[in-house]
């Protein structure tokens, strides 16, 4: 049985919890800005594996930035990566991954979505692996409603999905 000592001792610390951790971060941080863009780029490679891919400075210090907080604090979660690189799928067009049908959030397949929009009723329909509207499919909901609107929308809150959690 694991004792809240023992639990404690085997994660990362959050900012704020370690004073250590923190002064040497900061520490850390600090001395990146008086770094040559040599040295900057020397930096990348040890903390990082690879090349740096520019001189930019700002970009070199904030990418190592945030590297030495990743390895003091933790990165993202899985599910959170898992996350942006669909996103980021979806932006570039690319179907290289699974869209997300695990979402909860997301209605059965078939079921039909109605949202007025500046005195138009538009009619979407859930499909297994998209959503399709006025004869063209879809990859996410977000995509229906920037269509629709001319600007960037969360799809589930455009179409009022806010909270909803699909059951089983």
């Amino acid at each position: 049985m694991r004792t809240k000592r023992q639990t404690t001792l085997d994660r990362l610390p959050q900012p704020g919890e370690d004073i250590q951790a923190d002064a040497s971060v900061v520490a850390q941080l600090a001395a990146l800005q008086r770094m040559s863009v040599n040295d900057l780029k020397k930096k990348w490679e040890e903390l990082l594996g690879n090349p740096a891919p520019n001189n930019a400075r700002a970009f070199l210090e904030l990418r190592i930035s945030w590297r030495i907080q990743e390895l003091t604090y933790g990165g993202l979660s899985r599910d959170t990566r898992r996350t942006l690189e669909l996103l980021a799928d979806e932006t570039e067009g690319k179907i290289s991954r699974k869209p997300m049908v695990n979402d909860p959030r997301n209605p059965l397949p078939g079921t039909r979505l109605i949202r007025e929009w500046e005195g138009v009723e538009h009619t979407v329909t859930v499909l297994k692996d998209g959503y399709e509207w006025e004869g063209r499919t879809y990859r996410s909901l977000s995509a229906v409603a920037r269509t629709i609107t001319g600007v960037n929308w969360n799809g589930f809150r455009f179409f009022a999905l806010n909270g909803v959690r699909r059951k089983g």
